[in-house]
């Protein structure tokens, strides 16, 4: 299955970097490159995390960046399985580290881009989602590249079982601001809502990412939801 999006593939990358190449060969089994990883397309459980139990949840990080919250996600839930999606192949490879250097065997990573997800997944085949601090994309005329469009969610709500969650977390005020008329629109039920995070109920149970720790230390609120599927 071909992505839709202009994306070199992995195997054709005419000089790999040292990250490359892990992708393609240190860490198989455990990272999918964007070939691969469609190919698991409404099988992750069975293939990536070797298991005929389809009840096993299955959370989705989009963007792990260098896998601070993907591992202590992994660590914090080893009953549920863990994947992880991101394009960069260095943050890809030291998340994956991150998470085997900690013995944790319930997280996956793969390389593809978060705005195909129809081509990743099934209908109905993952649960609880994270999305933290994606590209806000100030410039007016790039804004068609936000993540959080009606359309991306709609196929997200597609793909989430009943009962799952999205988290949504960024430091633009006007990324989140705009995102808030785009689920509006979306079937998803808003549970929660802050404009500062660090400030909100929530705080206690939030993990503190490293985009986190520059704008908290500037002193600059981080805006937070969760929608619900119900």
């Amino acid at each position: 299955m071909q992505a839709r999006f202009n994306l070199t593939p992995t195997s054709q990358i005419r000089k790999p970097t040292v990250y490359v190449n892990a992708l393609m060969h240190e860490y198989k089994g455990y990272a999918f490159d964007e070939t691969l990883a469609q190919n698991n397309r409404g099988l992750w459980r069975e293939q990536a995390f070797s298991t005929n139990d389809s009840n096993i949840p299955m959370d989705v990080e989009i963007g792990t960046a260098n896998g601070w919250f993907f591992s202590h996600q992994a660590a914090k839930a080893p009953e549920r399985f863990l994947l992880g999606i991101e394009l960069k192949f260095k943050p890809l490879i030291l998340a994956i580290r991150r998470v085997l250097a900690n013995n944790l065997i319930n997280a996956r990573i793969c390389r593809f881009h978060a705005a195909y997800l129809d081509l990743l997944f099934a209908d109905d085949e993952i649960n609880n989602t994270y999305i933290h601090h994606p590209d806000p994309w100030t410039k007016r005329r790039k804004q068609k590249h936000r993540l959080m469009s009606n359309e991306f969610l709609d196929i997200l709500y597609k793909k989430q079982r009943k009962n799952s969650f999205l988290d949504f977390k960024t430091d633009s005020r006007d990324y989140f601001f705009w995102a808030v008329e785009e689920i509006k629109k979306s079937k998803y039920s808003v549970i929660r809502y802050s404009e500062d995070l660090h400030r909100s109920e929530w705080v206690t149970e939030n993990f503190v990412t490293q985009f986190e720790h520059i704008f908290i230390s500037q002193g600059l609120p981080i805006f937070y939801m969760r929608l619900h599927k119900a």
